[in-house]
């Protein structure tokens, strides 16, 4: 396991990739079959906003980037529909640095910050108020700011998925505890602009 991908997620580096993926359809088709596993596109269609046959074209294009593929029907189900899931967990990418790849994770970036604000939102209205207390303790968000080096910000964001691996990886790997639930934690990082970005 990379010690920069210690949660085992699909490596994007190609920006059509990026740009392919930036679609609202395509990330939401992807981030629920990385947290409910097979589907089709009759059953996504439901979560992401269009009809089964948009659904089913989206699908086929992220699968040209290796991000979903097709898996063999479960058992006692009709087998000629076709079964969609993702290759990993997650996805991660670094920012390119050539113009058109920096565009093309630009767009990325603010598609996936979009449906994490609309997550939040919808947990906010749907889940929070059928909490338990201890669970509706635990929850919540922080607001710092920080004086740090990018090679601070770097180990730090290392720090923190060292600290969260064992609890992503145990979801496949067994183990994981009886009393245990499905928690998201939605990590955003906003550098802000030194002063002489601001003075330009």
């Amino acid at each position: 396991m990379s010690l920069r991908n210690p949660y085992g997620d699909f490596e994007i580096t190609d920006p059509q990739a990026m740009r392919a993926l930036a679609h609202p359809v395509r990330l939401a088709a992807l981030s629920y079959l990385q947290k409910n596993g097979p589907s089709t596109a009759t059953q996504l269609s439901e979560h992401v906003g269009a009809s089964p046959s948009v659904t089913s074209w989206h699908l086929r294009h992220l699968a040209e980037f290796g991000l979903v593929v097709d898996v063999p029907p479960p058992s006692g189900t009709d087998r000629r529909q076709r079964w969609w899931n993702a290759v990993a967990r997650g996805f991660r990418y670094e920012m390119p640095d050539t113009p058109d790849g920096a565009a093309a994770g630009r767009l990325l970036r603010t598609e996936m910050l979009n449906q994490a604000l609309e997550a939040a939102q919808q947990w906010l209205v749907q889940t929070e108020p059928n909490l338990d207390a201890e669970w509706s303790r635990l929850a919540g968000s922080a607001n710092t700011t920080l004086a740090i080096t990018t090679a601070e910000a770097e180990a730090i964001e290392s720090a923190i998925e060292e600290l969260l691996a064992p609890y992503v990886q145990r979801r496949d790997a067994g183990g994981t505890p009886d009393d245990a639930r499905a928690v998201r934690y939605l990590r955003i990082t906003l550098p802000e602009a030194t002063e002489a970005t601001d003075a330009s």
